[in-house]
């Protein structure tokens, strides 16, 4: 009977110890949102409301007015959908070569992509690869802002170390029914990784969505500048100082990925409780 209370009390103080960090973690973004809906009387009034005085909508109206911020989403949204698909694509074809072939040079190799994790890429090597794009002609367009980040060391390690937890018999009775090793990860093996695929999927455009400071250097033009670097220009326009307006713009800009999460989530948590089973 003692052991039963003792399970109940730990699985009830755990619960409320969960409840209250996404209280904590939540906060945040209720402040945001409330002082994206109040005027800006009620934004700077002493003591601050937590809780909105009515609904001031003109807020989100005029956060896509003083910049073209649509446009801007817009470019977001393509930019992350193929740097997400170019490190799936990419970190699914090398993690599956890895751990399913071997060939000359595969530890080394691996070795060194390994070693990339440890490098600050967006520090060292800013200034050479926007030489590369400056030669290519490439300033002020898509391909400057995605191509540059279509493969992820990170991909490679995580699909690398799932694809080894999947039994070889699969792979055995795949080759004994004729199908080759493409033909087993297009018909086996993806269908198995799906929760670490939706998982990586939710990171990866979370991670393309949010940069700011390649494409603030590599886009000039403000017909292709990103949704993070308008959220900057807004903070420095005269309207700078009406954080109602400022709220606004980064719930709009939050929109796109916690649509994508909720979407996703059974996956992501099924990927976690997956990794943390095999690892």
């Amino acid at each position: 009977m003692k052991k039963k209370t003792r399970k109940v009390v730990n699985t009830l103080l755990i619960e409320i110890g969960l409840i209250l960090f996404s209280i904590f973690m939540f906060a945040p973004i209720f402040l945001a949102f409330t002082m994206s809906i109040q005027s800006p009387e009620f934004v700077f009034s002493y003591p601050p409301k937590i809780f909105p005085r009515g609904i001031h909508f003109e807020n989100y109206l005029q956060a896509l007015k003083i910049v073209p911020f649509l446009r801007m989403m817009w470019n977001s949204l393509i930019i992350a959908f193929f740097i997400t698909l170019g490190k799936m694509v990419t970190g699914i074809l090398a993690g599956y070569a890895y751990a399913n072939f071997k060939f000359k040079g595969d530890t080394f190799t691996f070795g060194l992509i390994f070693a990339t994790l440890y490098i600050p890429a967006e520090i060292l090597l800013i200034i050479p690869l926007f030489q590369i794009i400056s030669k290519l002609n490439w300033v002020n367009t898509y391909q400057a802002m995605i191509i540059p980040f279509t493969a992820s060391a990170t991909n490679v390690f995580l699909f690398q170390q799932h694809f080894k937890t999947i039994p070889r018999d699969f792979e055995d009775a795949a080759r004994i029914d004729g199908a080759t090793p493409m033909q087993y990860l297009l018909k086996v093996v993806l269908p198995l990784s799906r929760p670490v695929i939706g998982g990586a999927a939710i990171i990866n455009f979370t991670y393309a969505w949010n940069m700011y400071l390649w494409p603030m250097i590599v886009a000039m033009r403000d017909d292709m500048k990103t949704v993070q670097v308008a959220i900057n220009m807004i903070m420095n326009a005269e309207s700078s100082n009406n954080w109602g307006i400022i709220m606004a713009a980064t719930m709009i800009a939050l929109f796109p990925t916690l649509l994508l999460f909720f979407l996703l989530q059974d996956l992501f948590v099924k990927s976690l409780v997956g990794t943390g089973l095999k690892g």
